[in-house]
């Protein structure tokens, strides 16, 4: 994404890719759950319930939730931390990412078609283009 991207333009790719997501065949996330996907796929690690809770600002068992979900569909797993016992470790899984890369094309299109809009002209009555009008 150019850094040019206006507010609206942000909207509207994030609409895009999340359409695209509800129409493919992937999993169905949750906001929560994505952002859990996304801070383990994207920060350094290792990660931890309490780590993400923080990081998240939400409490550990709706991070716990969230896991449970991603544990389920395989995008991320837990196992407990060999050196504190105590502690569980949130892994990446292949499947998680693929999921990731496969997000990455959706965003990349919905990037491009954001761009494509903001060539076409206004419409007769002077308003933006329907992909840039704000929501």
């Amino acid at each position: 994404m150019t850094s040019q991207a206006n507010p609206d333009q942000q909207i509207a790719i994030l609409r895009e890719t999340i359409v695209a997501l509800v129409r493919s065949d992937g999993p169905d996330l949750s906001a929560r759950q994505l952002a859990v996907l996304l801070t383990v796929y994207l920060s350094e690690g290792p990660h931890t319930v309490r780590g993400l809770a923080a990081d998240l600002n939400v409490s550990k068992p709706a991070i716990t939730r969230a896991l449970d979900r991603l544990g389920e569909l395989d995008l991320a797993r837990r196992k407990v931390d060999p050196a504190d016992r105590r502690s569980v470790l949130v892994q990446r899984t292949p499947k998680g990412s693929t999921f990731l890369r496969d997000l990455r094309s959706v965003m990349s299109e919905a990037v491009k078609g954001t761009a494509e809009a903001r060539i076409l002209p206004a419409q007769g009555n002077g308003e933006p283009a329907p992909a840039l009008r704000a929501v």
